[in-house]
């Protein structure tokens, strides 16, 4: 039996989601960490507000992948700073791509908690064109 450190959320709507430290932090791992939490929803967020802001701009895209890492310096309480790319097939242009991501960092709820807490989010936009013949090239 572990220390008891897994917990389940409960959002109120039926929608659960089980916590818990990982092993080496003496948990048993039956769940993501709070804090991992923290950045998964953040990256939920991203990508539901980019989706949002896309819709309204017009600007159609055929598939989207976020990556975050999130950076916690030994010894410290908590993430220092998160670093990420946002990968989006489309055939928009990569200045309206990185206007709508620039609008989305600006307008995400937990992205702003992250901004008042004082955790810098760094993001990218890595835009690939659809090519014919089900390859895509990726831009920078």
């Amino acid at each position: 039996m572990g220390r008891g450190y897994r917990t389940v959320v409960d959002d109120g709507r039926t929608h659960q989601v089980t916590v818990d430290l990982p092993r080496d932090e003496g948990g048993e791992s039956t769940g993501t960490s709070p804090l991992e939490l923290c950045v998964l929803s953040l990256a939920g967020c991203i990508t539901t507000i980019f989706a949002l802001v896309a819709r309204r701009r017009r600007l159609a895209f055929s598939s989207m992948t976020l990556g975050l890492e999130a950076e916690r310096p030994p010894g410290s309480a908590t993430i220092a700073r998160v670093r990420g790319t946002l990968r989006l097939r489309t055939e928009a242009s990569e200045q309206a791509v990185d206007a709508a991501l620039r609008a989305t960092v600006r307008t995400c709820p937990v992205g702003v908690l992250f901004e008042r807490a004082g955790i810098p989010v760094e993001l990218r936009p890595l835009v690939e064109r659809p090519v014919r013949g089900g390859s895509a090239r990726s831009t920078a």
